[in-house]
This record gives structure tokens, C-alpha cells and sequence, in this order.
């Protein structure tokens, strides 16, 4: 029932933009999902089970977006200023991606345990939600690897761009927990983080 499952994630994601997570009631997301309660259950098997959904597909959702920026045409330190562009206006516009990178979570959002959990789901994206979670430092090495894998060709190994690369990757978590001023400034950031001769 992907359909479901995905409009339940999106009424849930809709109340939790109207009220913490605490308030949001079960019979209300499926009732926005135009499903059944029964549905939502089958589908998560409990709150925690649809927190933990939740959590999930915003986390792939991020990091989707930054495998977009990563293969956009361009320069490597623009591919890389686009990561830290997308780094920063999700999580500034979405407060469960700012708590999932920076690890600060509010008593508004769903804290879900990050290790993973016991599923009995035979629904396989919530086993896949069950699992575990990643954490900022997951984040910061599943987007350093990615940026390597990316740029690395004839002009840099992924030697000389582990570091350049995981140094934007904190950049852009830094931008996340300390926004820049209107304009951004970004890629002048990125510049000084990552000389030329490094990408």
C-alpha cells in the first residue's frame, strides 16, 4: 500500500507542522490520509512506528537531494556549494531534518530511538524504518562519501577528497545549527574551506 503509506506520512508530517508530536493523535492522521485507523496500524503498528517512518523518509529525502546536487553539471566546488545550499534551506525550513543533522531534538518532534528497533511488520518499508536511524555523525559520512565517490576522476582521488569533502559536509552542518546572513555567502565559504588545487 505505498500510496497509503505515503499519504499517511504526509498527513503526519502536516500535524506535526500544526502541533508537537506529543498532540498528534492516530485517528486524526489517518482520518487527513482519508484511511482507516486499522490501515495506519497495519501500515506502522504504532506512533513509534510511524514516528520512526517519518524520521526515515525525511532522512532519504536529504540525502536524495543531495545526490542531486552532487551530480548537477558544474564544478566540483559548485556540486559542493549546492550540498551545503541544500543542507542548509532544508533543515531551515524543516525542524525534524535540522534535529536529524545536528542531533538536537525539541519536545515538539518525535524522538525516536536511533538504534534499531524489533520490527514484527511485514510491511518491508517499516522493517526498513525499523532499523537504525542515522545519527549527525552517520550523516556526515554517508554525505562525505558520497561527495567523494562524485568528484573523485581524473583531477582528484578519493584521497585528496576525503577531507575537503567531509570539511564542507561540517560546513554545512555549521550553517544549519548558525545560518549565514540574508545572501548566504556559501560558495565564498566553500572556496575558503576547499582551495582550487583540492577539487
Amino acid at each position: 500500500m505505498p500510496a497509503a503509506r505515503e499519504s499517511l506520512l504526509d498527513a503526519a508530517c502536516t500535524a506535526l507542522a500544526r502541533r508537537p508530536w506529543s498532540a498528534v493523535r492516530m485517528v486524526d492522521v489517518a482520518a487527513a490520509a482519508g484511511v482507516s485507523r486499522q490501515t495506519l496500524y497495519n501500515e506502522f503498528g504504532s506512533k513509534d512506528g510511524l514516528a520512526r517512518a517519518l524520521v526515515r523518509r525525511e532522512a532519504d529525502g536529504y540525502l536524495a537531494g543531495v545526490e542531486r546536487a552532487l551530480a548537477a553539471p558544474g564544478e566540483p566546488r559548485e556540486r559542493l556549494t549546492a550540498v551545503v545550499e541544500w543542507t542548509s534551506s532544508l533543515a531551515g525550513g524543516n525542524a525534524l531534518i535540522r534535529a536529524m543533522l545536528t542531533g538536537c531534538w525539541s519536545e515538539w518532534l518525535p524522538a525516536p530511538p536511533l538504534a534499531a528497533v524489533r520490527s514484527a511488520s511485514s510491511v518491508p518499508a517499516q522493517r526498513r524504518a525499523d532499523g537504525a536511524l542515522p545519527t549527525p555523525r552517520d550523516f556526515v559520512r554517508i554525505v562525505r562519501d558520497r561527495a567523494v565517490t562524485a568528484l573523485t576522476g581524473p583531477a582528484a582521488t578519493a584521497a585528496e577528497l576525503t577531507r575537503p569533502c567531509e570539511l564542507v559536509v561540517r560546513l554545512a552542518l555549521s550553517c544549519v545549527a548558525a545560518p549565514p546572513a540574508e545572501g548566504g555567502g556559501m560558495a565564498e565559504l566553500v572556496r575558503a574551506v576547499v582551495p582550487g588545487q583540492a577539487v
